[in-house]
């Protein structure tokens, strides 16, 4: 991962934003007294939706099932 210092950051904030968006790699940030990561928001956004639906009960079964399932096994065949 990428590590700057704030004033680095501060001088190149614009290309970061663009780098993090196309790249999907976190860059951190250090300061004086504290440090954070800068994530693009699509990967956010993912962060948060990965975390709502593993807070449900039997959710992370559900979809370990689903992707161990054969798409043989994922649909009806339709009668026309």
């Amino acid at each position: 991962m990428t590590c700057l210092t704030a004033t680095e950051a501060r001088t190149k904030l614009y290309r970061l934003l663009d780098e993090v968006s196309v790249s999907h790699k976190p860059v951190q940030i250090t300061g004086k007294r504290n440090s954070a990561i800068l994530i693009s928001d699509e990967d956010w956004q993912s962060i948060q939706e990965t975390l709502y639906l593993t807070s449900i009960p039997g959710m992370r079964e559900s979809i370990i099932k689903g992707i161990n399932t054969p798409v043989e096994k994922c649909y009806k065949e339709l009668d026309w």
